[in-house]
């Protein structure tokens, strides 16, 4: 079975490690970035199953970040992940957009991603 393929954001180095790790696992492959705009060119330069971002990112936001790639890919999987609550803000930015408050559970983003497996595998 192939992999599902991750585009982890996250500006916090030590964060980015540690939650990277947390998403390995035998049926999910982790590319991390530490910037908005990293991510943009991994993701012009390969082809991912969900894009989990950090909102709050220097420069290019996880915000930002989402539309450029939804604009391109509407029904791209992305989860976004923020301390400030989402609202109904998400709503507008397509289907497959979730949401997870930081600091969130494992078991919670585990979840999420078993949701987009299950998508993008049929």
């Amino acid at each position: 079975m192939t992999p599902l393929r991750i585009l982890y954001v996250e500006d916090n180095d030590d964060l980015r490690e540690n939650i990277g790790m947390l998403l390995e696992a035998d049926d999910r492959e982790v590319t991390s970035c530490a910037s908005g705009e990293a991510a943009l060119a991994a993701f012009e330069a390969g082809s991912f199953d969900v894009l989990v971002t950090d909102v709050s990112l220097p420069g290019l936001s996880g915000t930002d970040l989402a539309r450029k790639i939804l604009a391109k890919h509407p029904r791209q999987w992305i989860v976004m992940c923020s301390g400030y609550a989402f609202g109904q803000a998400l709503n507008t930015l397509g289907p497959n957009v979730r949401s997870l408050s930081k600091p969130f559970m494992l078991e919670d983003m585990d979840k999420l991603l078993a949701e987009v497996s299950a998508s993008v595998r049929g």
